[in-house]
């Protein structure tokens, strides 16, 4: 046999080992989404991201298995997730937004200075990553500008330059801010969803303790404290109290 039969006899063995492999895990994972076969897609999702780490979209993905399932609060928390990722990923926040639609509590956010919310807001645009890649390149355009404010011959193009830099260097420490901020919320994290169909909110972190009110499934919390298998919650309009760890996940 010659050195090219060999190879085209090697190269054809390799083509049908390729054609006639297993599919992978997402691949199957979707197949089964397209089946209606939710239960089975959301396990494989599931392993997915347990062997292979967060991924923006297997969290959506994930999302829409447990939605199709009726499960409203894992549905929400994995859209959370996703948008945790990736704030700006817009089928994520539109299949979010449709599923609180269709939760018990609708709670009402309390006013809070327009300055703040435009800020938070602003925060939420993009992640820690991509904040301080723009952080470092508003950093490198002000360098520029001192460079050119520098040897720049004339005095308007000194000035332009100089105003550039300032404005350059306002915008890299603002980013670089801001990327801190995201990547705090990310670690810490301090949002978390309430899990089961109807949960009672306790004055104290004891099961004989005061009940407050009442929150539903895929409710959005925030804790602000932790005290054996209690959380104490803060809602968005204010209201305090505490819940069982085993009711609530944290996104």
């Amino acid at each position: 046999m010659t050195m090219k039969a060999l190879y085209i006899t090697i190269l054809s063995v390799f083509t049908l080992a390729i054609l006639h492999a297993e599919p992978t895990v997402l691949e199957a994972a979707n197949q089964a989404y397209a089946d209606q076969q939710y239960i089975e897609a959301a396990t494989l999702y599931e392993s997915l991201l347990a062997e292979e780490g967060h991924a923006p979209e297997l969290y959506y993905n994930l999302g829409n298995a447990y939605y199709k399932m009726n499960e409203l609060g894992k549905a929400i928390l994995n859209y959370e997730r996703a948008l945790k990722l990736v704030p700006n990923y817009a089928d994520a926040k539109f299949n979010l937004e449709f599923t609180n639609q269709q939760i018990v509590d609708n709670i009402v956010v309390t006013d809070s200075f327009f300055l703040k919310k435009w800020m938070l807001a602003l925060i939420q645009l993009f992640n820690t990553n991509t904040w301080f890649i723009i952080a470092t390149a508003f950093f490198i355009l002000s360098l520029i500008a001192v460079v050119l404010f520098i040897f720049a011959g004339q005095k308007s193009t000194r000035k332009i330059a100089f105003y550039m830099g300032l404005f350059f260097l306002i915008g890299s420490i603002s980013s670089l801010a801001f990327s801190k901020i995201q990547y705090n919320n990310t670690l810490y994290h301090q949002e978390a969803i309430i899990m089961t169909g109807a949960v009672l909110v306790k004055g104290s972190p004891d099961a004989s303790g005061t009940e407050l009110f009442e929150l539903h499934e895929g409710t959005k919390v925030s804790v602000t404290s932790e005290l054996g298998d209690w959380y104490e919650i803060r809602l968005v309009n204010g209201n305090i109290g505490w819940v069982e760890s085993k009711h609530i996940e944290k996104i």
